[in-house]
């Protein structure tokens, strides 16, 4: 991105804010004051107006309920027509709404008088009877009569009770206050008596017509307002667009600095447009006005300018000269240059170097191969790179699925997630959905792969026994994930494969940052601040896969890729000799020493270099504890035996039939059944075990997406983004817009 300046007189000042709108090309500096004798500009004449009528558009837009989808053909909206007719609709529109908000109210009084007659109609007493004595007080309400009367015994006087439905009516000879003081103790809710005479079922019936014409009449004023609202849609929106436009070109000028007679204004355009920006505004007002690339800069990762480079417009190279921080001749010259419209340019520098009007940083563009941008939504959940970050949205979208998948690795469960996802996409209008569901596909699909390469479909190893036993012929799936004893190994072999994934997730972290810090900083600074981490992380862990101290160490170390029955991956390494562990201690040791010649401080925190990589062992961690749930619930539905095998006990689920101990399954001896399925127990149980087996797996699937999505994004976010990435950038919103609605006028 490049840095521009604008410089000219403010008589043509309308001239460039229209041409630059229409470029919709320049990410605009706002002036922070920081010039003497340079105030912020004043909106443009009719700003204020268009502000108005525009809150007067969304106005009646939210009154008739206009939609995007309701705008027909784009359309040519004149001052005099938006006069008119925006007047006419207001009218029309305020009326229909007023009516409707009268009815409305309406309605609510006699909802509210017909709930309060309902009792009364319930109770079947005539309504004149229930008031307007001298020396009898009533209470009606709802309650118990039983209660009632016996909170009414106790009163020197005569009473009476009528009860209909739990609708109780209280008399007595004496006054309100003891009457009332007297229900106190009663189980008895009062309500007011209305002051109507007749029969209470007839002034219900009357309260119920009127609501009939009142709902009438509210149907046909919501009629009239669906009427006008497909009559004017077309309108309001391209009054809207238009107004939004003038607006915005009205409080352009918010973001300039000027004087009486010049202005000055900064902004940001992807570099290999200057030229073509140059251009239009040459076309548009000739030499009044005078466009410099004012820098390209590089900025560190913390936001601060490294270098500006001072761009001339002759075809030599640039020179890079220091960030500027001296005076402000180069305006004040501008300034006495365009106090008369038709003076020549003039080019003014500060001794420091270029003066900006505000210190902010280049707006960044995002741009991701199609397949990977919606996994820009993660990466904009802890914020949009700077102007000099890598963006990690490619490496989010290559790392969240795999470790999602690997984690859940279910056939079954990988293809409703891929599903989930697809209705996302499919049936939502907003981005960041749409996004979230191919984020789900993704993960689904990484899944299903995974449940594929573990046999597995909802828990049961249907995949292993009828694919890779029966079509491929192997003894078991690829990999398993070690359940049961004689597998046990495989568990052993997740927990050393996350931290070696883990190893090369930090390691290209440290790379990412390196890279940076070398491009900003040279060579030598990021070998001293980043450099350091990577021999103290490499070298500690290439002394833990060392024979130094291997007594020390735990043996799956060194059996887990080595050879034999507890060898997951037969590769033959049964780690590094001594000397090479000594290299690595050394390795640790230098990096220290650089950390010591640099940021001393980050010292203290040399131990993270193990703690940041033993943290991707939450992912076997998950990954056992869902195989777990998963077991668990086919468990109690399937039941489940145990055979005797050369390496150990081997489990199995009875799809068919529980066998006996003593039995031959799978070419071995049953040994033990570890539970008899609620399937084999009879009609009832099995029932049963079809609820346990259909919110048992459901809450297998809802916990995974909680457990492995939230762990998976949590080593993203903390572990990985946190080596390089700080996430402050700015969007860039060039100043301009896409006419949907309006053509010009």
């Amino acid at each position: 991105m490049s840095k521009v300046s604008v410089t000219g007189s403010k008589a043509v000042m309308d001239d460039v804010i229209e041409t630059v709108y229409d470029l919709h090309l320049v990410h605009f500096t706002d002036y922070d004051g920081r010039w003497p004798g340079f105030d912020n500009g004043n909106p443009m004449e009719g700003g204020d107006t268009a502000s108005e009528k525009l809150v007067t558009v969304r106005s009646l837009k939210s009154i008739l309920g206009v939609e995007p989808e309701d705008a027909g053909p784009s359309r040519i909206v004149t001052d005099e027509t938006l006069e008119t007719e925006l007047e006419e609709v207001r009218t029309e529109a305020n009326d229909l709404d007023d009516r409707r908000t009268e009815l409305e109210s309406e309605l609510r009084e006699v909802d509210e008088e017909i709930g309060a007659m309902d009792p009364f109609a319930t109770l079947g007493i005539d309504l004149d009877l229930l008031w307007g004595y001298d020396s009898l007080s009533v209470a009606v309400g709802e309650g118990d009569d039983d209660s009632v009367e016996r909170a009414l015994a106790d009163l020197d006087a005569a009473t009476q009770v009528f009860d209909e439905d739990d609708v109780v009516a209280a008399f007595a000879h004496t006054d309100e206050d003891t009457l009332q003081q007297a229900l106190v103790e009663a189980d008895f809710t009062a309500v007011d008596v209305p002051h109507e005479e007749g029969d209470p079922q007839d002034v219900l019936a009357e309260l119920e017509h009127r609501k009939q014409q009142l709902e009438s009449e509210l149907a046909t004023v919501e009629n009239q307002i669906e009427e006008l609202r497909y009559d004017v849609a077309g309108f309001l929106l391209a009054a809207e667009e238009k107004l939004s436009i003038r607006a915005q070109k009205a409080e352009a000028p918010l973001s300039f600095a000027t004087t009486q007679n010049a202005f000055v204004s900064e902004g940001w355009i992807p570099t290999e447009r200057v030229e073509e920006f140059e251009m239009a505004l040459a076309d548009a007002v000739g030499e009044h006005v005078e466009v410099e690339e004012l820098e390209v800069a590089e900025y560190d990762r913390h936001g601060h300018a490294a270098t500006t480079e001072e761009v001339d417009h002759d075809g030599t190279e640039p020179e890079e000269v220091g960030a500027g921080t001296g005076g402000v001749e180069e305006e004040r010259a501008a300034e006495e240059k365009f106090d008369d419209d038709e003076s020549e340019p003039q080019e003014a520098r500060a001794d420091g170097g270029t003066v900006t009007m505000a210190d902010d940083d280049p707006p960044v563009i995002q741009d991701n191969p199609g397949i990977t941008q919606p996994f820009e939504l993660l990466t904009k959940a802890v914020g949009r790179p700077n102007y000099s970050e890598f963006d990690p949205t490619v490496i989010l979208f290559l790392t969240f699925p795999l470790m999602f998948g690997f984690i859940i690795g279910d056939v079954g469960y990988g293809l409703i997630y891929t599903g989930i996802g697809y209705y996302m996409f499919s049936n939502y209008e907003s981005d960041a959905f749409k996004n979230f569901g191919v984020i789900t596909a993704a993960a689904g699909l990484m899944t299903a792969l995974f449940g594929f390469l573990y046999g597995e479909i909802f828990g049961l190893h249907l995949v292993a026994s009828v694919f890779w036993e029966g079509v491929v012929g192997l003894e078991h799936a690829p990999i398993e994930k070690g359940l049961s004893p004689a597998t046990s190994y495989w568990a052993n072999t997740w927990f050393l494969v996350t931290a070696l994934f883990g190893l090369l997730h930090l390691n290209t972290a440290y790379v990412l940052e390196f890279i940076e810090n070398r491009t900003l900083h040279g060579t030598k600074e990021a070998v001293i601040e980043t450099g350091s981490w990577l021999l103290a992380l490499n070298g500690l862990w290439i002394f833990i896969f060392s024979r130094l101290f291997d007594g020390a160490k735990p043996d799956l170390l060194f059996e887990t890729f080595d050879e034999g029955h507890q060898a997951a991956f037969e590769l033959g390494f049964s780690g590094f000799p001594a000397v090479v562990g000594w290299v690595g201690l050394g390795m640790v040791l230098l990096g220290m020493v650089l950390l010591a010649i640099g940021p001393v401080h980050e010292l203290i925190e040399i131990h993270v270099v193990l703690a940041h990589t033993l943290s991707y062992l939450r992912i076997a961690a998950v990954l056992l504890a869902k195989a777990g749930m998963a077991f668990a619930v086919n468990l109690l539905f399937w039941g489940a035996y145990a055979t005797e095998g050369e390496h150990g006990d081997a489990w199995h689920f009875a799809l068919t039939h529980m066998p006996h101990v003593g039995d031959m399954s799978h070419g071995h001896e049953v040994t033990e059944i570890l539970f008899p399925g609620m399937v084999h127990m009879g009609p009832a149980m099995a029932v049963l075990g079809v609820l346990v087996l259909i919110f048992g797996n459901l809450i297998v699937l809802i916990l995974g997406v909680t457990s492995s999505g939230i762990q998976s994004i949590r080593l993203e976010f903390f572990e990985f983004f946190e080596k390089f990435y700080d996430g402050n950038g700015a969007t860039y919103s060039p100043f301009g817009t896409e006419r949907n609605y309006t053509t010009e006028d």
